[in-house]
C-alpha cells in the first residue's frame, strides 16, 4: 500500500467518523429538547438520558481515530 493512500484512508476514517457522530448528535439533542417541550416535567430523566447517549456516540469518533492510527502506522 503506497504511503498516499495510508494518509487518505486515514483522513476519511476520521472524517466520516466526525461527521456521523456530529450528525447523530444532533439528532439526539434534537429530539431530546422537542420531548422536554412537550413533557417538561420528564426533563431530568431525559436530560440524564441524553448525556448517556452523547457519550456513547462520542465513543465511535475516538475509536476511528485508532483506527486511522492503526492504518497509518502498521
Amino acid at each position: 500500500m503506497s504511503e498516499a493512500f495510508k494518509y487518505l484512508s486515514a483522513a476519511i476514517t476520521a472524517g466520516m467518523a466526525a461527521l456521523a457522530a456530529s450528525w447523530g448528535n444532533g439528532k439526539v439533542i434534537t429530539k431530546t429538547v422537542e420531548s422536554m417541550a412537550r413533557q417538561p416535567e420528564s426533563a431530568g430523566n431525559l436530560r440524564s438520558t441524553m448525556f448517556i447517549g452523547v457519550g456513547l456516540i462520542e465513543a465511535v469518533p475516538i475509536l476511528a481515530i485508532v483506527v486511522a492510527f492503526l492504518i497509518l502506522f502498521l
